[in-house]
Formats: structure tokens, sequence, C-alpha cells
């Protein structure tokens, strides 16, 4: 009996010294981020190319890092609702979201009062992806060029309209340039994103729309609009047969690009983390080959590189908006 009420002490002895080492490694596991599910939010609404390609980026940072990435839609404003929302979020890597060209480089000429300060209430983890945008229009529309679409809009002023997925996208941005180099007077309708803007396309509501290329592909190859031309400065590979713009306009060059975006004064720590997720994910087979079906290039930056390229491309996209004289008061 002496020796069982011993070893008894011991035991609880051991136990509890083998708990204590378990201990610090169990704090560190639970430390390591994600511990849990990251929040996404899409500044635009569900069905268009943002919201396809965010679900596949969102499904591949869940298969990384072993935690759920769960996408919102926060439409409105050219992505500034989604955008304002994240701005205000709490600095702890669980509320991120989609940042980019709209809300990060256009919108800060385009708009005279914004609900958020570019760039001081983000922090830009990195690039995602780049994408063209397609000019197609309705079957109802008399051309099949581009240039024959200028000429018939050079005389009909005022008669036709174009959609956009909203103020301050690169949709409107698109149509703004468009208007200036071609000289044509074209009225513009924008919506809360690019999907409803497409409905009424084929309803026959709007004339044309200058959409990211995957929500125009959807459509024009099954015939429901006619492709004229897309906005890079050279042709996509994806669909070779459609002129580049630029081919007809030369110096029309317009591409949709996005960021990984958080709240200001994100913790450098998850920052390096996130931005280490993001690069497998980017540099993954899987995803780069889903992205080139969407028509568009998975495209990884760090956080510094990142910074500077929205800082640039907001500097290149002001002189074409000022030389627009688009602007939302």
């Amino acid at each position: 009996m002496t020796s069982v009420r011993a070893a008894l002490p011991r035991r609880a002895f051991v136990g509890g010294m083998l708990g204590a080492l378990a201990a610090p490694a169990i704090v560190r596991a639970q430390g390591t981020y994600p511990n849990k599910t990251v929040r996404y939010i899409n500044p635009f609404p569900a069905g268009g190319a943002t919201d396809t390609l965010s679900r596949l980026f969102c499904a591949k940072l869940t298969e990384l890092s072993g935690q759920q990435w769960v996408v919102e839609n926060r439409g409105g404003s050219g992505g500034n609702v989604g955008m304002d929302l994240l701005a205000q979020s709490a600095p702890d890597g669980y509320t991120l979201g989609l940042g980019g060209i709209a809300s990060h480089a256009i919108a800060p000429t385009l708009y005279a009062k914004l609900p958020f300060k570019v760039p001081d209430d983000f922090t830009f983890i990195s690039t995602i992806w780049s994408l063209p945008n397609m000019l197609v229009v309705n079957l109802d529309m008399p051309v099949k060029t581009v240039p024959e679409l200028i000429s018939f809009l050079q005389k009909n002023p005022g008669k036709y309209s174009y959609a956009s997925a909203g103020n301050g996208t690169t949709l409107h941005l698109s149509g703004e340039l468009f208007k200036v180099m071609a000289k044509v007077d074209i009225l513009h309708v924008p919506y809360r994103g690019a999907a409803p803007a497409m409905q009424d396309l084929l309803a026959g509501q709007v004339h044309m729309i200058f959409d990211n290329i995957p929500g125009a592909l959807a459509v024009s190859r099954p015939g429901k609009v006619r492709a004229l031309g897309v906005t890079s400065k050279e042709r996509t590979p994806v669909v070779p047969d459609v002129p580049a713009i630029a081919e007809t306009l030369p110096g029309f060059d317009i591409n949709s690009w996005t960021t990984l975006t958080g709240p200001a004064k994100l913790p450098p720590d998850i920052v390096a983390r996130l931005s280490e997720l993001a690069k497998k994910a980017l540099e993954s087979e899987d995803l780069k080959a889903k992205f080139f079906d969407l028509s568009a290039t998975a495209v990884w930056r760090s956080p510094e590189a990142t910074l500077a390229y929205r800082a640039s491309e907001e500097a290149r996209l002001a002189t074409i908006i000022k030389a627009s004289g688009a602007r939302v008061d």
C-alpha cells in the first residue's frame, strides 16, 4: 500500500511537469495566425468577375492556412462602401478585403469626397490579379468593329449609353477614356455592380459596356452580345481574335488590378504571414490556371511593392480622369 501511495504523487508530479512543458507549445499553436475564420470583404455584388476570382483566391487561402476564408459581398459606390467598412474594421487580420484600382487609384481623383483616406486608412499586402476589360455591345447595335462604333456614335451624339459597375470602376474609366480618345458623346449609366449592368445590357436598356473580361466572355461566347475590343494595350491570348481598342485608338490602355488589403495598423507579423500565404496561393499552378481560364493573370507583389504600384497607378490615372472631366461630388 505504501508503494502505491508513493507512486501516485510521483505520477501526478510527472504529469504536471509534462503538462508544464507542453503548455508553451500549445500556447504557440493557438497563437499562430490565422487560428479562426477570416472575413474577406468583396466591395462588389455577387455574380461578377471580382466575385468569382475572389472565391477562387479565398478557397486557395483556406487550403493553405487551414482556416476558412469567407467572402462577404458589400457592393455600392464603385467599391467605396465595402472599403469604408474595411477601413473601420479592427486591425487584427480577421477582416480583410479586395482593394485595388477602383477605390485606391481612381477614387482619390474622381471623388470630391471619400469616407476614407488613401493610402493612410489601409494596409496593402499584395496584388492579386490583373485583367483587361472587354467592350461589348448589345445585338441591336448596327456595328461589328471599333471603327464602325466610333463612326456610328459620332453621327448620333448623346443618343447612346454605356453601363458600368459604378462610378470610379475601371468599367467607368474605360468608357470615359473611350469618349475622350474617340471624340464621341455617350451617356454613362452606373450600376451597383457588373452583374446588374450586364443584365440591363442584355435587356436592351443600355447599349454597351466595358466589362471585366470574364463577365463579358460569359455572354459574348454564346452570342448574346457582340465583342468589339479589349482595353489592354495588346490582344489577350484568351481571345486573340478580338482586337485591342489600342489598334484603333493608339495609347488606349486600362487594366483592372486588385489587392489583398487590410485596415491600417495591421501588425507587421500578420502582414508578413499574409504576404507569405498570398505568394504561395498566387504562385500555385492550379490557381494560376483557374485565373487564366477567366483571362486573369495572378500577380503577387510584396507589401512595399504593392504600395508603390498603387501610388504610380493613381498618378497615371489622375491624368486620364482630369482629361475626361469626370467628377463625382
